[in-house]
């Protein structure tokens, strides 16, 4: 077991969650699935009640805790990509499973889980000492939904 690992409260569908995470991200998987060993709260013995998993080499654990706890934007995975092509693939995999769009390259899964799928240079641009560029990066950025590679980098370019 990891020494420090992101636990994750679902109503009931880690699982579904988790798989999805692995399907979708490289260097993820599910690693176990565990049951109640007796009857809980919000489940019954033999209920899935945690299941281990890795998203992007992190490790994480979803407890199908019940419906009392929702995800917020306070927490959320931040996927670097390398170019427009892996942006649009997590992008949709994301929004086109039951999730939604949101601003500035977030979006929710369907499980409310959020996500900011952002492109390396964005993320280089936002860390420049050049003058200029940080700031006409974020000007560019705040309109959107997706991240537009090419238009992130006219907007570095000064263009």
């Amino acid at each position: 077991m990891a020494k420090n690992t992101i636990c994750l409260w679902y109503d009931k569908d880690a699982e579904d969650a988790a798989r999805f995470y692995a399907s979708v991200f490289p260097d993820s998987r599910v690693d176990a699935v565990r049951t109640a060993p007796t009857d809980f709260p919000d489940g019954k013995q033999g209920d899935v009640l945690t299941v281990e998993f890795t998203v992007c080499g992190i490790p994480c654990i979803g407890l199908n805790g019940g419906p009392q706890f929702r995800h917020s934007e306070a927490f959320s995975f931040q996927i670097l990509t390398e170019d427009q092509a892996e942006t649009d693939r997590y992008w949709d995999a994301i929004v086109g499973n039951g999730g939604q769009e949101s601003q500035c390259g977030w979006c929710k899964d369907r499980w409310g889980l959020s996500w900011q799928i952002t492109p390396r240079v964005l993320s280089e641009a936002m860390m420049s000492d050049e003058p200029g560029v940080a700031e006409r990066a974020l000007a560019a950025m705040m309109p959107m939904q997706k991240i537009d590679v090419a238009t992130i980098e006219r907007a570095i370019a000064g263009a």
